[in-house]
């Protein structure tokens, strides 16, 4: 499989809605396991790894991931939040839930910063900007799905 084939599967994935979850909470995890199983595969192809990068590789990778994780929880727990309220959002309330969203933003660039520096001690700079091409190429797609599933704010 191609990566252009992965990534595709990985946004498909992202658009599916036929699994069964009891709640909400239920439904984003089983989505982020389904994902981060996906995503990892698209990884490992684009990559391309020698034997000797490999492990090195994989250890940060699950290391930056189980970051990553906690760091998207304000971008969750933000559209949670405008979920909840978006029958009778405040202007104080949507002011919050967009420094949720602003917070997510800067922590995720921090943590990206971060390891990209990480990256390059283990891979040849070119391998480590690829690897975060393809983060960012899933993160798009994501980031996109979540964009055409959340309603506009009507101002009132």
């Amino acid at each position: 499989m191609t990566t252009k084939k992965a990534i595709t599967l990985i946004f498909l994935l992202v658009l599916s809605t036929g699994i069964y979850a009891q709640t909400s909470d239920d439904y984003i995890e089983v989505m982020r396991s389904v994902l981060k199983t996906e995503k990892k595969a698209a990884i490992a192809e684009a990559m391309e790894l020698t034997e000797s990068e490999s492990e090195p590789f994989w250890s940060l990778y699950n290391e930056y991931n189980e970051k990553m994780y906690i760091v998207q929880n304000n971008r969750i727990k933000a559209i949670k939040e405008f979920s909840d309220n978006f029958e009778s959002l405040s202007d104080e309330k949507a002011d919050e839930i967009w420094n949720l969203m602003l917070q997510f933003k800067t922590e995720s660039a921090k943590l990206e910063k971060s390891y990209y520096k990480k990256f390059k001690k283990i891979l040849p700079a070119a391998k480590a900007v690829k690897y975060f091409q393809a983060e960012n190429k899933i993160e798009a797609l994501v980031s996109a799905k979540i964009a055409m599933e959340i309603p506009m704010i009507e101002q009132k």
